[in-house]
């Protein structure tokens, strides 16, 4: 029993409750072992004061900085060039690849465009005062330029099957890339890590973690304890996953054409109810962002503003816009083009989407009802009283919004997991099926169990994805730069032309 209990523990941090009235001693080395993975990858450094930051989140700044600085500020350069790359000026249809520039967008923006942006930024709102939102808009803007980096590596080494199919991501570039410079033993090591926790992430983060805050919004909503669904969860759940077997099974063509549909339609949805309440208030804007910069500056702005957007908002929100993590490449290097570097400019257009506009939205709401509450841990539910306090109805079209992210979330991460897993274990169609299966049952176990392990696990696994990742890239970014500036040259000499 603890052999097979073990096991299931390590597939499903989430059943600790019930191994505990199987095996005591089971779940003692369960909590040791998450606690102990958890610790290694959030160990905090001390910044002075009495404040102390995980070192992932430091990696993850220091590099988008010297990322920023290194590219020129791309983030700012490049971000025309980008909008005439997304809306389809550069598209050659015989380009290979799978998908548009646009419909990768849309797919890496589907996972990184969700729960985060509601939850997170009300809690790091709230921590952090009104001043937090300036270092998120700070933390997005400089996250830009890590997306625009991993992006061009993944299309660069992505391997292009025969049948026109694509795999790409860090996996790729770490192994190839670092191989090509002489360290293919490190390139090898730091691939094969990142998949297996991107594998983990899928799982807990990409998956379990979305689908139980959906089913508890749609509980909360029609009833609470009264909701015909309180206590069979497993029924949305089952349903969630018919939904996403129908739409992963196509693989990343069928995604795709999901979500060039369905984000557009879900930002649109979140912040037409968000313009609405600001032209409500509209008087109180600008008082609003004289808070915001005056609390960004204050010593209550700068240490509860980075602890409450960089710690609690990246890290319950799985890093919100995931610039560093390398798991949007995975969706990027399936655009249809021959030009890398297009594409790295497309993928910067994702922490701006997320976090400068999606995310300040949120906050400027909060803020401008006067909902924040420093006592904040429920940020959907504060998120939701703010937007209340103009439209009363707003829960139900915050129910849609979290459905949707959520669902959203999932497929973009299914297909994330999948390519990982095929890493390691084979490009098979025995492969893809097995993976496709594991992830839709992990849905449906997502909605009927009380989280609060697997969010510490998941949360460690995406973030530890940033450790190889991130290495990589400092020691391909130098090959990035002269792609760059070869790019730009033959933009500017208009050897690479517009087709439509």
């Amino acid at each position: 029993m603890k052999k097979l209990s073990l096991t299931l523990l390590f597939m499903i941090p989430g059943l600790t409750q019930f191994a505990q009235e199987a095996d005591e001693s089971v779940v003692v080395v369960e909590r040791d072992i998450w606690t102990v993975i958890g610790d290694l990858i959030f160990t905090s450094v001390p910044l002075g004061n009495g404040i102390s930051m995980p070192f992932v989140i430091i990696w993850l700044l220091v590099g988008a900085i010297i990322f920023t600085v290194y590219m020129g500020f791309i983030n700012i350069r490049g971000f025309k060039h980008a909008l005439d790359v997304v809306r389809g000026k550069y598209d050659d249809p015989n380009d290979p690849g799978e998908v548009s520039h646009f419909q990768a967008l849309t797919a890496a923006l589907s996972g990184t465009v969700g729960l985060g942006n509601i939850a997170g930024v009300a809690i790091a709102v709230s921590l952090g005062g009104p001043g937090a939102t300036f270092w998120m808009i700070l933390a997005g803007f400089l996250g830009m330029s890590s997306k625009f980096v991993e992006c061009t590596l993944g299309v660069k080494y992505r391997n292009v099957h025969a049948d026109g199919s694509v795999s790409g991501g860090p996996m790729y570039y770490l192994s190839k890339g670092l191989g090509q410079k002489g360290l293919g033993r490190l390139g090898r090591v730091c691939a094969v890590l990142f998949a297996i926790f991107c594998v983990g992430g899928s799982f807990g983060g990409g998956n379990m973690s979305q689908i139980n805050q959906a089913t508890e919004q749609l509980v909360s909503v029609t009833g609470g304890e009264s909701s015909i669904l309180f206590g069979r969860e497993w029924i949305f759940g089952v349903i969630m996953a018919a939904v996403v077997a129908l739409i992963i099974i196509g693989g990343i063509k069928s995604i795709a054409k999901v979500t060039e549909k369905i984000v557009p339609f879900m930002v649109a949805i979140y912040l037409a109810a968000a313009l609405f309440i600001l032209l409500a208030n509209f008087t109180m804007i600008p008082e609003a962002f004289g808070s915001i910069i005056s609390g960004a500056f204050g010593l209550k702005g700068l240490a509860g503003g980075m602890v409450g957007v960089l710690i609690v908002g990246f890290q319950r929100a799985a890093f919100s816009n995931e610039a560093g993590v390398g798991s949007a490449s995975i969706a990027h290097s399936a655009a249809k083009t021959d030009e890398p570097i297009s594409e790295g400019i497309v993928a910067l257009l994702e922490p701006f989407i997320d976090t400068v506009v999606v995310c300040t939205m949120t906050a400027l709401v909060i803020i401008i009802t006067g909902s924040i509450d420093p006592q904040a841990t429920e940020g959907v539910s504060l998120t939701s009283r703010a937007f209340e306090s103009t439209i009363s109805w707003f829960p139900y079209i915050l129910l849609i919004a979290v459905i949707l992210f959520a669902l959203s979330t999932m497929i973009s991460w299914s297909y994330y997991g999948l390519k990982s897993w095929t890493y390691l274990f084979g490009e098979s169609h025995f492969n893809n099926i097995i993976y496709k299966v594991v992830f839709c049952i992990f849905i449906i176990v997502g909605s009927v169990l009380p989280l609060t392990s697997v969010f510490y696990f998941s949360d460690a696994m995406i973030f530890a994805m940033a450790f190889p990742n991130v290495l990589g890239l400092y020691l391909l970014a130098p090959e990035i730069k002269k792609d760059l500036a070869s790019y730009l040259d033959r933009i500017k000499s208009g050897e690479i032309t517009r087709f439509k």
